[in-house]
C-alpha cells in the first residue's frame, strides 16, 4: 500500500500494568531523545540491542529511524508523560513481503509490556502494507525477547547460529493471535478498571457547600453507603462537608486519590482534570454534563497525557458492592442491594431503574457504571471485568452507542459462554437513534446491524427495560431450557389459552402430551381435569396435586419447561391450600425451568422464595412469562452450538484483488461503482462464480458474442451498461429472451438510441437457467465494518429502508444481515433463514440447490469484504441458485478510499 496512505494517528494503549502508553510513529524530530533512549540503557541492554558495545551505535539507530519517510520502513516508539520507553522498526529493505524487524525498551521499563504492545503494532502496520513476515535476530541469552516472541501468537520460527538465533515470524491474523491479543488486552484493561471500581482512596471535586448539588449527594452516598477508603471532598475554603474532611485542591489532599469525583462546572473540568492527573490520580469519574467540544477534547486528553481511565462524563456514577469496599459513587435515590448482576448503562434514568428493580427482585448488583457520552470506559471494559471479577453471574447492558463493535463482539462471544448477557436494542427505530444521537453524542447504529452483532456474540436483545427485567429473572433463578416445548399448566381455563397464545407468538411450542403422559396427570388431578396441554386442573385442584402435577411434567422427556397459570379461588381458600407453595415446595429436584403466571399480581415480575433456597420467576402478564422463556430457550440454542469458525477458503488472490482496488481508486480519487470487466477481475481474485458474459461496444461484436454464449435454447440477455447506472429494470436497461442475430442488433440499436450520449456497452449472457433468485450483498458501516446480507433476490427496486446510504436493491423482504468475516455457523444461519430455506432446500418436491456452492459463494464474498477496506457496497442480484450450481448473474460493486483498520489492534479510544 503506498506509505502514504497509512493512519500514522497517534494512538494510546494500556501497558500490563493498567497504566497508558502513547504509541506514534518516529519523527525527525524524536533524534535526540531516541539517541538518548539507546545512551542511557545499560551495557547489557545495548549488547542485546547492538550485539556490541559501539559508541556510535546509539546515533546511527536514531539516524536510521528518524531518517525521511520511505516506502517498505517504519518505525513506531512508545511514550509516557514525554519519556520515551521504547522503540519498534521494520524494513522491507525492497524485498516486498519480507522485512527485519528490531525492538528496543529503555530500562526500567521492562516487564510492563511495552515491549509486545509495540510489536502488535508493528504487525499491524506491516500487515497493512503487504508484509507477511518478519525476520528478526536476537542472542541466544536474550531470554526476555526470545519470551517475548514466543508469547505472541503468532508462528514462530527458531534457527540456532552459534550465540544468536534467527527468529521468523509469520504476520497471519488468525484466531490464535486475536486469542492471545484479548488475553493480554483483558489483562491490562482489568488492572487499569480497578482505581476506579476498587479504589483505595476517592476524593469528589465539586462536593458544594449547599443541599442540592450533585457532587454533595455523590459525597453522601459514599459516607451513608459505608466506603471503607479514605474519603475527601475538595472544595475551597471549607474544613468539612458533611463530616468529610475537605481541602481547596486535589493537589493538597493529604494522600494521593485513585478516583476522583468531578462535579465541578463544565468550564472548570478539563482544568480539573489536569490537577487529578498531575496529583497522580488513576481514575476520573465525571459526573458533570454539557461540555462543549473544546472542553471535551481537553479532558481526554488529560486523562491520555496522565494515564487516568474515565467514566463519563455526564453520568449517574459507578458502584460495587464488593464486601470490605461498599463503593457507591452515585447520585441514585437509594443504594444498590449487594448482588450478582453486573450493569452497564449510557442513560442515568434506565441505570436507576435497573437498579431499583435488581434490588427489588433480590438479585441485586455486583458493580454498575454509568457510562454517560462514554469518553473511554465502555460497554467492552465492564465485560472485562465482570468475566475476572469472581461475584458476577448476570450481565445487563444498556448501550446506545458502539466504540469498537468487532473488539467488543469478540469480548461478549467469550463472556456470554459463562454468563447470560442481556441488552436492551434501544434505537431501533429512526426517531430513537436521533434521540440517542441528541441524548449521549451516539453515533447512530442501524438496527440491522446491531441485530447481527447481538445474535452473532450469543446476546439476549431485549426491546424495553421491562422485558429486560423479566428476562433477567428467568435467567438468575432457573435452569435453561433443552428446547422450545412447553407445557401449560393452570386452575382456569381462560388463563391456559392466554398463555397458549403468548407462548406461540413468542416462538415457543405448545405440543399435544402422549396418552401416557395424559393418563399420569389425570391420576393425580381432581375429576373433571383436561390433561392435552394447556393442562386444566380445575378450581378444585389443591397444592399436593399441582405439586404431583409439575413434578410429574417436568421429568417428562417431551417438555423443556412448564408455565403455570394462577388464578386465586375461593376452592383453595376454603381448604387452606397454597397454590403458589405448590410451585416452590423443593424446585431443587426439578431439572427443567418453571415459572407462574398470576393475573392478580401488583408487580409485572417477582421472584417467589423457595423451599430450601432458590427461586422461582412469578409474572403479571403471559406475554412476560413467554417472551422470558423463548429469551432463555434462544441462549440455551446458542450456548449447544460449538464456537463457529471462519473456513479457510482455496484459490483466494488477495494481492491481486488489492491492485485491482488501487489502480481503480488511483482513477477513480472519489471512488464509484466498477464497471462490468473491472468487477469480474475483482470477483475472480475470490473465486465467485458469474455466468458466463461478453463485453460488446458495437452491434457486431454484440452478435459475435451472442454467438458465442447462446446455450441450448439459442436465447441471450443483453444489458446496458454506461458509469452511475445502478438499476437496469428501472431503466428498461435490459433485453431478455433474445434470438437469433436480428433480435440481438434491435436490442443493441434500441439501447443506442434511448442512451444516446451515455451507453458505453453491453454486457452480454446466455438466458439464465431455472433456479431461486436470491440476493448477496456487502455494506461497509462507518463502525460496525463489513456487514453481509442476504435473502430472496428480485427486481424490486426500492431502496433498503434500514440502510438509507446504500443503494442496494431490495429483495422481496428485509434480508438477514451477519457481520464479517463469517463462521461456518452465520453461514448456515443465512442459508437456513425462513424466506430463504424452504426453496432452497426442495419445496414441493422440487430438487434442492447447490448448498455447498451457496455457502462457498456467502464465504468467498466475506472474505471479499474483510480483505478489502475499500469494499463499500456489493449487490449481487440476482444470485442464481439451482441443483447444478450457483451463480452471480448480476454483481455491482462500489469502492472508495479507505485506510485500513485494524478492529483488534489493542488502543484506547
Amino acid at each position: 500500500m503506498p506509505e502514504d496512505t497509512l493512519d500514522r494517528t497517534p494512538v494510546h494503549a494500556l501497558l500490563a500494568d493498567g497504566t497508558t502508553v502513547r504509541i506514534r510513529t518516529v519523527t525527525p524530530a524524536d533524534h535526540d531523545r531516541l539517541q538518548g533512549l539507546y545512551e542511557e540503557m545499560c551495557p547489557d541492554n545495548l549488547r542485546f540491542r547492538f550485539f556490541s558495545l559501539s559508541p556510535n551505535s546509539a546515533r546511527l539507530a536514531a539516524d536510521r529511524a528518524c531518517a525521511p519517510a520511505h516506502p517498505g520502513y517504519r518505525a513506531l516508539l512508545a511514550e509516557t508523560r514525554g519519556q520515551v520507553v521504547g522503540v519498534a522498526e521494520y524494513d522491507t529493505g525492497g524485498a516486498g513481503d519480507e522485512a527485519e524487524m528490531s525492538i528496543a525498551v529503555c530500562d526500567g521499563r521492562h516487564h510492563r509490556g511495552v515491549g509486545t504492545l509495540l510489536v502488535e503494532h508493528l504487525v499491524s502496520a506491516a500487515r497493512a502494507e503487504g508484509v507477511t513476515t518478519f525476520t528478526a535476530d536476537a542472542l541466544s541469552e536474550n531470554r526476555e525477547v526470545l519470551r517475548l516472541f514466543a508469547d505472541l501468537g503468532l508462528r514462530t520460527a527458531r534457527r540456532f547460529e552459534g550465540a544468536e538465533v534467527r527468529l521468523t515470524i509469520r504476520l497471519d491474523a488468525d484466531d490464535a493471535y486475536l486469542t492471545a491479543v484479548e488475553a493480554r488486552g483483558r489483562a491490562a484493561d482489568v488492572t487499569s478498571l480497578t482505581p476506579l471500581l476498587r479504589p483505595g482512596a476517592v476524593a469528589v471535586a465539586g462536593a458544594g457547600r449547599k443541599p442540592g448539588s450533585v457532587g454533595r449527594a455523590v459525597l453522601h452516598h459514599l459516607k451513608a453507603g459505608g466506603y471503607t477508603g479514605r474519603l475527601f471532598a475538595v472544595t475551597p475554603n471549607v474544613s468539612h462537608v458533611l463530616d468529610v474532611p475537605s481541602y481547596p485542591s486535589v493537589g493538597a489532599l493529604p494522600a494521593t486519590p485513585d478516583l476522583v469525583v468531578v462535579a465541578v462546572p463544565a468550564a472548570a473540568v478539563p482544568a480539573t482534570a489536569e490537577e487529578c492527573g498531575k496529583a497522580g490520580a488513576r481514575a476520573l469519574l465525571v459526573v458533570t454534563a454539557g461540555l462543549d467540544a473544546g472542553q471535551a477534547r481537553a479532558l481526554l486528553a488529560a486523562c491520555r497525557a496522565h494515564g487516568m481511565r474515565l467514566v463519563g462524563p455526564n453520568c449517574l456514577g459507578v458502584s460495587n458492592t464488593e464486601p470490605g469496599l461498599r463503593l457507591d459513587a452515585t447520585f441514585a435515590a437509594r443504594h444498590p442491594r449487594p448482588g450478582t448482576a453486573g450493569v452497564a448503562v449510557q442513560s442515568g434514568g434506565v441505570g436507576i431503574a435497573l437498579l431499583d428493580g435488581l434490588s427489588r427482585l433480590g438479585i441485586g448488583v455486583s458493580s454498575f457504571a454509568s457510562l454517560g457520552d462514554k469518553y473511554d470506559v465502555s460497554g467492552n471494559d465492564m465485560l472485562q471485568w465482570w468475566e475476572s471479577d469472581g461475584r458476577t453471574e448476570l450481565a445487563l447492558l444498556h448501550l446506545e452507542s458502539f466504540g469498537s463493535p468487532r473488539a467488543f463482539s469478540r469480548t461478549a462471544r467469550r463472556v456470554t459462554r459463562r454468563i447470560p448477557v442481556l441488552t436492551v436494542d434501544a434505537g431501533r427505530t429512526e426517531a430513537g437513534r436521533r434521540a440517542a444521537a441528541s441524548h449521549t453524542a451516539a453515533a447512530a447504529t442501524r438496527a440491522m446491524t446491531r441485530q447481527a452483532l447481538f445474535t452473532q456474540a450469543g446476546i439476549t436483545a431485549t426491546r424495553s427495560v421491562g422485558e429486560l427485567m423479566e428476562t433477567a429473572a428467568l435467567l438468575h433463578s432457573q435452569p435453561l431450557p433443552a428446547g422450545t416445548r412447553v407445557a401449560i399448566v393452570s386452575n382456569a381455563g381462560g388463563a391456559g389459552v392466554l398463555a397458549a397464545d403468548a407462548c406461540a407468538e413468542a416462538g415457543l411450542a405448545v405440543p399435544p402430551l402422549p396418552p401416557e403422559v395424559i393418563d399420569d396427570l389425570l391420576a393425580v388431578l381432581p375429576e373433571g381435569a383436561a390433561a392435552g396441554n394447556p393442562v386444566d386442573t380445575t378450581a378444585a385442584v389443591g397444592e399436593d396435586g399441582l405439586a404431583d402435577c409439575l413434578d410429574r411434567l417436568t421429568r417428562h422427556p417431551g417438555v423443556d419447561a412448564v408455565l403455570v397459570a394462577l388464578l386465586p379461588t375461593a376452592v383453595a381458600a376454603a381448604t387452606g391450600d397454597d397454590l403458589v407453595r405448590a410451585l416452590t415446595r423443593g424446585p431443587g429436584h426439578r431439572a427443567k425451568p418453571v415459572a407462574a403466571i398470576r393475573l392478580d399480581q401488583d408487580l409485572p415480575v417477582r421472584l417467589l422464595p423457595a423451599d430450601g433456597g432458590g427461586t422461582v420467576p412469578s409474572y403479571a402478564e403471559p406475554q412476560a412469562a413467554a417472551r422470558a422463556l423463548a429469551h432463555a430457550a434462544r441462549r440455551a440454542a446458542w450456548l449447544a452450538r460449538p464456537v463457529g469458525t471462519v473456513p479457510d477458503l482455496d484459490g483466494i488472490d488477495a494481492a491481486g484483488a488489492q491492485e485491482v482496488a488501487e489502480r481503480f481508486l488511483a482513477a477513480h480519487e472519489d471512488g464509484g461503482w466498477l464497471d462490468p470487466r473491472t468487477c469480474a477481475r475483482l470477483l475472480s481474485c475470490y473465486g465467485i462464480p458469474q455466468l458466463p458474459w461478453a463485453w460488446a461496444e458495437t452491434e457486431d461484436e454484440a452478435v459475435l458474442a451472442a454467438q458465442r454464449l447462446r446455450g441450448p435454447d439459442g436465447r441471450v440477455v443483453l444489458k446496458a451498461h454506461w458509469p452511475g447506472l445502478l438499476h437496469k429494470s428501472e431503466q428498461r436497461a435490459v433485453h431478455l429472451d433474445l434470438q437469433g442475430d436480428a433480435q440481438v442488433r434491435a436490442a443493441f440499436r434500441d439501447f443506442g438510441t434511448r442512451f444516446a450520449g451515455l451507453l458505453t456497452g453491453v454486457v452480454v449472457q446466455p438466458l439464465a437457467a431455472r433456479g431461486t433468485e436470491l440476493f448477496a450483498g456487502v455494506v461497509q458501516d462507518e463502525v460496525f465494518g463489513p456487514l453481509v446480507l442476504f435473502g430472496l433476490g428480485g427486481t424490486a427496486t426500492e431502496v433498503l429502508g434500514d440502510l438509507p446510504q446504500s443503494r442496494i436493491r431490495s429483495t422481496g423482504g428485509t434480508p438477514i444481515a451477519r457481520l464479517a468475516p463469517l463462521t461456518d455457523h452465520d453461514v448456515h444461519d443465512l442459508i437456513t433463514a425462513p424466506r430463504c430455506a424452504p426453496l432452497l432446500f426442495g419445496a414441493r418436491g422440487g430438487a434442492p440447490a447447490d448448498l455447498e456452492g451457496l455457502e462457498q459463494l456467502l464465504l468467498r464474498l466475506s472474505r471479499m469484504a474483510a480483505d478489502l477496506p475499500q469494499l463499500a457496497e456489493v449487490d449481487f442480484n440476482p444470485v442464481l441458485a439451482a441443483p447444478a450450481g450457483v451463480s452471480v448473474l448480476d454483481a455491482r460493486v462500489r469502492l472508495v478510499p479507505r485506510r485500513p483498520h485494524d478492529p483488534y489492534l489493542r488502543r484506547l479510544r
